[in-house]
């Protein structure tokens, strides 16, 4: 009979419910690959998946049949021509439009207030996209405005992940998302956290604006959420942050 894992392996965790446990074992040895891997021996992948040797090579030999792992000549494994080909497929096929407007929508549906996402655009940071609040009294921008780099919390967060420096900037880094009241407008309060994808590069800011009155401390929360989403459904892997020390941003300077 075969042999019983004491416990579940990394790759049985991930598995689908439904799915099939071979495919779903494959594609998690795929996923094992990290950035800046060239090509990992057997004893590496196996204490990555939790695989037994004897079941990794019977997947490896689909994978390399596949074209989506080749076998180097001194016996480790790397990504094959297959993954490349899918990712040229992948990237033509690829709107942005398409990810970020279903994820500002549902931050509005579930804050009832404005979301857009930031790209920078020289000194100043674009405003690519946005939803805006239902409620009449709201602020208006639109997706086009060319908004300051040095103010508002959209763009503290594009200076913070371009290496500006300062308590604020760190701050941002450290816990992922800022809250500010009257930053860019007295009477705007913003809430922003960065969005990445799969490189690890910053792809843009997530930022949620609301009239001053309406600001509550849980839009931090809602917003980082939404930018864990977005960062997941463009590809990336948002970084671990430090819980808030506290509600309020530390003193700004330009």
């Amino acid at each position: 009979m075969p042999r019983k894992a004491a416990q579940l392996s990394e790759a049985d965790k991930h598995s689908a419910d439904g799915g099939a446990i071979a495919v779903d074992r494959a594609l998690f040895v795929l996923s094992v690959f990290r950035e800046g891997d060239g090509a990992l021996g057997l004893a590496e992948l196996a204490q990555r998946s939790g695989l037994y040797k004897s079941t990794l090579l019977r997947l490896l030999a689909s994978l390399e049949h596949a074209r989506m792992v080749q076998r180097h000549a001194d016996g480790r494994y790397g990504l094959g021509p297959e993954i490349a080909r899918l990712n040229a497929v992948y990237a033509a096929s690829f709107s942005l439009e398409q990810v970020v407007m279903p994820a500002l929508r549902e931050l509005v549906r579930v804050t009832n207030e404005s979301a857009a996402f930031h790209v920078e655009q020289g000194e100043h940071r674009l405003c690519l996209y946005r939803v805006d609040s239902p409620q009449p009294v709201r602020d208006h921008i639109r997706a086009g405005d060319l908004l300051p780099r040095n103010r508002g919390a959209g763009g503290r967060v594009l200076r913070a992940f371009a290496g500006a420096r300062g308590e604020v900037y760190q701050k941002i880094r450290d816990e992922g998302v800022i809250a500010l009241i009257g930053d860019r407008s007295p009477d705007i309060a913003g809430v922003s956290a960065p969005v990445f994808g799969p490189d690890g590069a910053l792809r843009g800011a997530l930022t949620l604006t609301c009239p001053t009155p309406r600001f509550s401390d849980g839009f931090r929360e809602q917003v980082l959420d939404a930018a864990r989403q977005l960062t997941a459904a463009l590809g990336g892997t948002f970084p671990a942050v430090k819980p808030a020390t506290s509600g309020k941003a530390p003193p700004l300077d330009d």
